[in-house]
């Protein structure tokens, strides 16, 4: 991995609506659940709901959870500092069940998940095996038979980085996989992650990706 590729709010924000139409997701897997990974994942799936409603009409509520895969490193991903892959995925925040969200229920959603980007795809396969998990213990509650719920898991990311992945995901998963852009192996300075000059990075940006997105 070499150099640092600037993204802008306005890239991000146009391939979304440009993966909306190519992959038709309003129409073909059409998604009443998003479930977006923390922090990276927040904005991009904020913005393809958007995106989803003006094409079908209906506003798709949002889960969020947080999974961490990069080591805590003092300002990591800012000012220079590179973030650092770990080992391990952590959960730090899952799907709330509880109170105000009592009546949300997986079984029989087309549940879309949503992320800034596929690296490793370690972060991915963790959170559709903990997703696996909670469904197969709703339809267990239910009293129904493994699977029977029909309930459905695709996954969104804006970018895909071209390169070996040291996890997989299952075919199943794989049939309902879009990327709306891929990407060289290389650092990825998303604007959430700007706390400098956002109009620098915005130009910086434009130069990233001007002969290769």
């Amino acid at each position: 991995m070499s150099g640092k590729l600037y993204i802008s709010y306005n890239q991000i924000h146009q391939l979304i609506d440009n993966a909306v139409h190519t992959y038709k997701l309003d129409t073909d897997f059409q998604p009443d659940l998003i479930v977006a990974i923390g922090g990276g994942g927040f904005i991009p799936a904020r913005i393809l709901r958007s995106f989803l409603k003006a094409r079908s009409g209906h506003n798709i509520p949002i889960q969020a959870i947080g999974l961490s895969l990069y080591e805590e490193l003092p300002n990591a991903g800012q000012d220079g500092v590179p973030e650092v892959p770990g080992v391990q995925v952590t959960k730090t925040q899952w799907l709330n069940f509880g109170g105000a969200d009592s009546l949300v229920s997986l079984l029989g959603r087309r549940i879309l998940i949503v992320d800034e980007v596929d690296d490793s795809r370690k972060t991915l396969v963790y959170a559709v095996a903990e997703l696996l998990k909670d469904i197969a213990e709703q339809e267990r509650q239910k009293g129904l038979a493994p699977g029977a719920s029909n309930t459905e898991i695709g996954i969104f990311v804006v970018y895909n980085k071209d390169k070996p992945k040291a996890e997989e995901l299952p075919e199943s998963i794989m049939k309902r996989y879009y990327s709306a852009a891929t990407t060289p192996d290389r650092w990825l300075a998303f604007p959430w992650d700007c706390t400098t000059d956002i109009a620098e990075h915005t130009e910086l940006a434009k130069k990233s990706f001007g002969s290769e997105i």
